[in-house]
């Protein structure tokens, strides 16, 4: 996931270079947003990882998701980007019903997809 947010910064700063600053700046934010996410994913493997230890804690990296998709999505007017972040916003629904439900260890791929497609459609 590392890799990815690096490329896609990578990419948008090289689109200062072709572009106007509107676009580069809603690039930057894309790749901001998209790191975050990244960031919050990661936490989440972790928690979810650790969840007999602390299982508060993916709780905590769901909101912190949901927070970021909230950002991104008031940012853009990017119908690829709005899919990519409505599908990521389903899969953080589906690993909250599972840990509801009793669900230490959810199944958190779905997320990781659509996060990782964030990360693409990010990229210019």
């Amino acid at each position: 996931m590392r890799r990815t947010v690096l490329a896609v910064a990578t990419a948008a700063l090289a689109v200062t270079v072709t572009a106007g600053c509107g676009a580069v700046d809603k690039a930057i934010d894309c790749v901001k947003t998209a790191d975050a996410i990244g960031n919050s994913v990661d936490n989440l493997g972790k928690a979810v990882n650790n969840a007999t230890d602390n299982p508060t804690q993916a709780d905590q990296a769901l909101n912190d998701i949901d927070k970021e998709l909230s950002s991104l999505k008031n940012k853009t007017d990017n119908a690829d980007l709005s899919k990519a972040v409505d599908d990521l916003n389903k899969a953080v629904g589906n690993v909250r019903t599972a840990i509801k439900n009793g669900d230490n260890t959810p199944d958190i791929s779905g997320v990781t997809s659509a996060a990782k497609e964030i990360g693409k459609v990010c990229t210019p």
